[in-house]
């Protein structure tokens, strides 16, 4: 593994999509390699793209990518596609959408699917930038599924939210909704050659003008973009800049926030696997009709479970690596 370890840090493409393979698999050896290459993160900058299907994003995030290039930065991509419920893959294809840089070294673009993880974003996806954090990269973007309102994931993921919204899909009404209004730092209203572009941004103003800023707060800026052209979008990565060094200070306190969700998401995942271990094959799916058929109390039924997992050894000995077996 430590030779996996060293290709990441070398930048070595193979050796990245091998690692990122490694952590989509869930394998102990995923784990492994996220426990050597960690100690040498933290120095990439976690951009997230999120907003409605449709709203252009990933032609959005190639033509940022093309800007960052041109500064001479390097960048690693990471697209979010929903699960096929078919065939277990991404299916959007972001990738065939940003084919003007797979012969560039200084990008590196890798397509996650969800599988079924709810949010927006595939449960590997923080340690999927870790790697190319530890590959060098100095900007991260990761665009997101898109789903709407429960697009919140983002803000636990990333340095920045970048919220991207189109005239003419019914965004007036979606920019009114508190979720995707609270985590956006800059809203891109992109597609802005059609009709309805500036309504959508009078809707978004105003509800940002509902919202009590102090005088320090940032107070989110409203670009618009035409992506397919590249109109607006050097405004849209001076915005990043100029959050950026808004947010320097509370940087720290931020990634550590993002720290204890990270941590407790994986506690939560772990705890779970150590249930579906100790309990008998089948039986958490007979306590689940239990409750249904009101033959037991939901908080009745997880004491019960939580009092057998206690019961069935010290919890250290037993908490799996991340898809591996329990320790005996």
């Amino acid at each position: 593994m430590s030779a996996l370890a060293e290709r990441v840090f070398a930048g070595d493409a193979r050796g990245v999509a091998r690692a990122i393979s490694l952590i989509e698999d869930e394998s102990p050896a995923g784990a492994e390699l996220v426990r050597a290459i960690y100690p040498r993160t933290g120095r990439a900058y976690l951009v997230g793209v999120t907003g409605p299907p449709g709203a252009g994003k990933s032609t959005l995030v190639d033509r940022m990518t093309t800007e960052w290039r041109k500064a001479g930065q390097t960048v690693g991509i990471v697209a979010v596609d929903p699960t096929s419920p078919f065939s277990g893959g991404a299916i959007l294809g972001d990738r065939v959408r940003m084919g003007a840089h797979f012969g560039d070294e200084g990008v590196f673009i890798r397509s996650m699917a969800t599988r079924g993880h709810l949010g927006g974003l595939a449960r590997a996806t923080s340690d999927a930038a870790l790697v190319l954090d530890a590959a060098g990269k100095d900007v991260v973007i990761i665009e997101t599924v898109g789903v709407g309102q429960d697009e919140v994931d983002i803000v636990r993921t990333a340095d920045i939210s970048i919220v991207v919204l189109v005239p003419g899909a019914g965004d007036e009404v979606q920019a009114l909704k508190a979720g995707i209004m609270e985590i956006a730092d800059i809203f891109v209203v992109n597609k802005a050659d059609r009709d309805g572009a500036d309504r959508l941004v009078q809707s978004v103003a105003a509800m940002l003008a509902l919202q009590t800023f102090q005088p320090d707060d940032w107070r989110p800026p409203i670009v618009k973009t035409e992506a397919t052209t590249g109109t607006g979008v050097p405004e849209v990565i001076e915005s990043i800049g100029t959050f950026r060094a808004h947010s320097e200070a509370t940087r720290a306190a931020r990634r550590r926030t993002r720290q204890e969700y990270r941590l407790r998401d994986l506690l939560s995942h772990r705890f779970m696997q150590l249930v579906e271990q100790t309990l008998p094959a089948g039986e958490l799916q007979r306590v689940v009709d239990g409750i249904a058929s009101r033959e037991v109390d939901p908080y009745s039924a997880a004491a019960d479970i939580m009092n057998r997992v206690r019961g069935a050894g010290p919890a250290e000995s037993r908490i799996p690596v991340e898809g591996g077996p329990a320790k005996p």
